[in-house]
């Protein structure tokens, strides 16, 4: 998605040599993005790009608002209500046709429709330690899976129905994008970090706009 974001075209062989895998697994990868809503075109041979993100006016949402829609929608989706279960994917569906690719620092379409929500909704208790210590710049360990890190939160991306940390990880040295729902332990970490030079958002987001 970082790659298609730009609304170039790219083939198979080109973001399979960038991501290191084969090309049958790009041509796999577009084949689920297509089927959980997000609006891919192209074709193998041809290669592929994201259609333009069309406005929703006159409402505008918030990043606060956005994840408000997002945890009700979830909520119901996996309460077991039978209509209020298939409301909440239909309302999901129309808000993926219509919500701005970017609104604002996150990146968004709203969909995913192959990603279950109660999966998605394990990431929220992590979500409030999250925000606060991307404010406040404090320093967290995360586990995920069995990699644990101590990390530099910086900003919250959406990729719909699944929310993403970008960090820069004391760990490794690099910058990583973990998913939310895969998070299994947070701890906050004593002291507080400055921003330095190779290690910010706009370093991050100076990195993926030279690899698109």
């Amino acid at each position: 998605m970082q790659r298609l974001r730009d609304g170039q075209l790219h083939t198979a062989e080109a973001m399979a040599q960038d991501l290191a895998v084969s090309v049958r697994t790009i041509y796999r990868d577009m084949e689920t993005l297509a089927e959980s809503g997000v609006p891919v075109e192209g074709t193998r041979g041809y290669g592929y790009t994201v259609r333009a993100a069309v406005t929703l006016p006159p409402l505008n949402l918030t990043e606060g608002e956005l994840e408000a829609l997002h945890l009700a929608l979830a909520t119901l989706a996996a309460s077991g209500l039978e209509d209020f279960s298939d409301d909440a994917r239909s309302l999901s569906g129309k808000i993926d046709a219509v919500l701005p690719e970017e609104s604002g620092p996150p990146p968004a379409p709203f969909g995913f429709a192959t990603e279950g929500f109660s999966e998605a909704a394990r990431g929220f208790v992590h979500m409030p330690a999250i925000r606060g210590a991307i404010r406040a710049h404090q320093r967290l360990r995360l586990v995920a899976g069995e990699d644990t890190h101590d990390v530099r939160p910086l900003h919250l991306d959406y990729w719909g129905r699944v929310w993403s940390c970008v960090c820069y990880s004391d760990t490794t040295g690099a910058f990583l994008s973990l998913r939310v729902d895969r998070i299994t332990t947070l701890v906050p970490l004593p002291g507080l970090f400055v921003d330095e030079p190779g290690k910010t958002l706009a370093d991050y987001r100076s990195i993926q706009a030279g690899q698109r």
